[in-house]
């Protein structure tokens, strides 16, 4: 029978610790673990380390893709709510030009030069500001002043749910210039997620009534129908994606946590945790290319991303 080396023209490497970026095909010796070890394509998606924000924050809006995302407001340990607006590249936070009002617990959605952010706490506030890729401008504010409220859409074509106080499912569409009160969810709660490509196809999930839930309500630009349930209940979670192709991640269970959830327009599936577990974070992007960041973690932005990769796997006797 040939040998290894005589088939590849090397011997296996042998290592202390495994490679931290495998190529499919590699193989080698664990000393440390007394096995064989290589490397195989997956398709599965897993979090890696973005850039960090310069500014340490929770329960801030976002808006974007992977490689261009907006995170603006929140609340800053030792400062409170800010207006602190900064812009991601895809590999670092650069900070632009703040918020009129400063303010975090608010919903924002659309893309790094056209982004919307509206309710919060400053206090309680319906606020709502228009982002043109180099300022804010204020436009006209929601009809019921909420925080802990969630948004998905475009900065001319958004809807806003949920929300305190009280705890509600108060909707409201925004068509670019007013808002306007719609249906409201099946379930009023605050705290929760929700993501969409516009005011007539969204995705609301999680959240508090109290207690923290799992209920999923998709929006057909009418009404909301409840369908299947996140696996784990949870506030404080963010969201990437769309009404049929989503990602559901972080959260507060108590306490904070790290799982993540895809969505494929029917149902929920639990995928590859985030690195750090956090609560309060902002999401962006899609269902293979996500970003989050900020939170009750602090600074960390973490980058979500499906496609071949290669992962480990130990050879065992057959």
């Amino acid at each position: 029978m040939a040998t290894y080396k005589e088939i590849y023209g090397s011997t296996i490497e042998v290592v202390t610790s495994d490679p931290p970026n495998p190529v499919e095909g590699q193989v080698w010796y664990n000393s440390t673990d007394n096995v064989v070890k290589g490397a195989a394509l997956t398709t599965a998606g897993s979090w890696a380390t973005g850039g960090d924000l310069n500014t340490a924050r929770n329960n801030l809006g976002g808006a974007g893709t992977q490689t261009a995302a907006l995170g603006f407001g929140g609340y800053s340990p030792g400062s409170g709510g800010v207006a602190v607006t900064e812009s991601y590249n895809g590999t670092s936070w650069t900070e632009v030009n703040d918020l009129g009002t400063a303010r975090y617990f608010l919903a924002g959605c659309g893309t790094q030069t056209a982004a919307l952010g509206f309710g919060g706490m400053s206090p309680v506030t319906g606020n709502t500001e228009t982002w043109n890729g180099t300022s804010w401008t204020e436009v006209n504010n929601l009809n019921t002043a909420r925080r802990s409220l969630a948004g998905a859409g475009t900065n001319t074509s958004a809807l806003g749910f949920g929300g305190t106080p009280p705890t509600t499912g108060v909707t409201e569409s925004w068509n670019g210039t007013s808002w306007t009160e719609v249906n409201d969810l099946n379930t009023a709660r605050n705290r929760l997620a929700g993501i969409g490509a516009d005011n007539t196809a969204v995705l609301a999930f999680g959240g508090f009534i109290p207690p923290q839930t799992a209920v999923t309500e998709s929006w057909n630009g009418t009404s909301w129908t409840e369908v299947n349930d996140l696996n784990s209940s949870r506030q404080d979670l963010a969201g990437a994606g769309t009404n049929t192709t989503g990602l559901a991640f972080g959260g507060s269970i108590p306490p904070n946590t790290a799982v993540t959830e895809e969505w494929n327009g029917t149902s929920w599936t639990e995928v590859n945790d985030l690195n750090t577990a956090r609560g309060g974070l902002a999401g962006a992007g899609t269902q293979t290319a996500a970003l989050g960041f900020g939170g009750l973690g602090g600074v960390a932005t973490e980058e979500w991303d499906v496609g071949p990769q290669a992962i480990n796997v130990t050879f065992t006797d057959s």
